[in-house]
């Protein structure tokens, strides 16, 4: 039997290893899915993926499944539950981006701006093939999408972090030249 060739980063731990093989660097256009993957980057900040990945389901159930509406009325009752809370990453400025960014995300479509056709706007449109050999910590593309999330209100949302879900979200593919997922993506 053939072992798979994974990205570096992925090997050693069966979430990450599943996490990679079936969603990091798949194209994703669903806004709701796109704004919970931004909101876990920005808890990222500081920290590991593995630390947010093995605590992603905590994130789910404490953020009522990332669910704009329902994350947008949270107030500070909320706040201080989920700084309560175990289960997620504790960090008052990090929750409290996280429920402005769910407001930022209402008011966009009450606006009739679509999440996911505004970001993927300013990222070309189309998934960016990188070579999978120098992977960049941010891009001149990130600069700009950080910048315009930035001036809309969002937080936690530096050219390294939108690079890291850029990468995560499918809008880049730096999947290493040798790992299995590289032209499948």
């Amino acid at each position: 039997m053939t072992e798979l060739v994974r990205c570096g980063w992925a090997q050693g731990d069966p979430v990450m290893e599943a996490y990679h093989d079936a969603e990091w660097g798949v194209p994703v256009r669903d806004s709701r899915m796109l704004w919970e993957m931004l909101m876990l980057e920005g808890f990222q900040a500081g920290l590991s993926w593995r630390t947010i990945l093995h605590r992603r389901e905590g994130f789910r159930r404490a953020f009522a499944k990332f669910d704009p509406a329902q994350v947008a009325a949270f107030g500070a009752e909320d706040v201080e539950r989920l700084m309560g809370d175990a289960g997620i990453i504790r960090a008052r400025a990090k929750i409290e981006a996280t429920i402005g960014a769910a407001r930022i995300y209402c008011a966009m479509e009450a606006a009739g701006e679509n999440f996911s056709d505004w970001v993927w706007g300013l990222a070309g449109g189309v998934p960016q093939v990188n070579d999978g050999v120098h992977v960049p910590a941010s891009t001149p593309v990130s600069e700009a999408m950080s910048k315009a999330l930035k001036a809309r209100g969002f937080k936690f949302v530096g050219p390294v972090i939108v690079y890291a879900w850029m990468q995560a979200v499918g809008m880049v593919n730096d999947h290493a030249p040798d790992c299995f997922r590289r032209g499948e993506v």
